[in-house]
């Protein structure tokens, strides 16, 4: 896959970019479809809060 196959979320404008055009300070990726980098803040935000309650669950033990 080349970075032109592939898609950004730029967490500055909010809009998904097709291959890497802006500073890496504002992307979140790459996602192989254009959908997936849509869903980025959401699936970060699944990813942290799954890691929390692992990080809580550990801390239990």
């Amino acid at each position: 896959m080349t970075t032109e196959e592939q898609y950004w979320y730029n967490t500055e404008t909010g809009e998904v970019e097709e291959g890497h055009r802006s500073s890496w300070t504002h992307l979140m990726g790459p996602y192989s479809t254009r959908a997936q980098a849509q869903q980025a803040l959401a699936s970060a935000k699944a990813r942290n809060e799954s890691w929390e309650k692992d990080d809580e669950d550990w801390r239990k033990k």
